[in-house]
């Protein structure tokens, strides 16, 4: 099976849609890495409650590592590497407005998207984070999906993405949820 990567960005009511997502979720050997905006304090007790929560192992992302078969949650600026295997690295140096920044995640990982099998979702939250990444990923040939207005508890990101890319596929928190677990149930 070949290896895949599944990017989420979220920021407000990310939280509890991301717990919804990963409920009962069976990887199937895919890498799963979560950019939460979060207070950095905040960022491993939400970690731990969605591992709880959802039955699934959670590592939280605070240094260089390289990435299995697992859920990531990025506890600050993080991007991915473009080889295989993969390898996230902080990047503290660039100070941004949102933390941990989607764009930044999903902006490194279109190189790799373009040879490994990859997935980008963006959910609710406010301004624009992520959607220029989402775009990008979709035009590198990641599987992308932008949360819809009718479950998003803020529609600005999405909304965002889907402005600057039409293309975009569009869905509710449970059609996404649907995707997702198609995606990683694929041979």
């Amino acid at each position: 099976m070949a290896q895949k990567l599944v990017l989420i960005g979220a920021s407000t009511g990310g939280p509890g849609h991301i717990k919804k997502l990963l409920k009962d979720v069976k990887l199937n050997g895919a890498t799963i890495v979560i950019a939460q905006h979060m207070n950095k304090m905040f960022i491993e007790s939400f970690a731990n409650q969605v591992a709880k929560e959802c039955g699934i192992e959670i590592e939280l992302l605070t240094a260089r590592a390289v990435l299995k078969d697992k859920v990531y949650v990025c506890e600050q600026n993080f991007t991915i590497g473009e080889t295989l295997p993969l390898l996230a690295k902080p990047n503290v140096d660039d100070k941004t407005t949102y933390t941990p920044n989607v764009d930044m995640l999903f902006l490194s990982g279109v190189s790799i998207a373009k040879s490994l099998n990859t997935m980008a979702i963006l959910l609710t939250g406010i301004g624009d984070d992520g959607a220029s990444g989402l775009d990008k990923l979709h035009k590198a040939g990641a599987k992308c999906i932008a949360e819809s207005e009718e479950t998003a508890i803020v529609y600005g990101m999405p909304k965002r993405a889907k402005e600057l890319n039409p293309a975009i596929k569009s869905l509710n928190l449970m059609g996404i949820k649907k995707e997702l677990e198609d995606f990683l149930n694929a041979i």
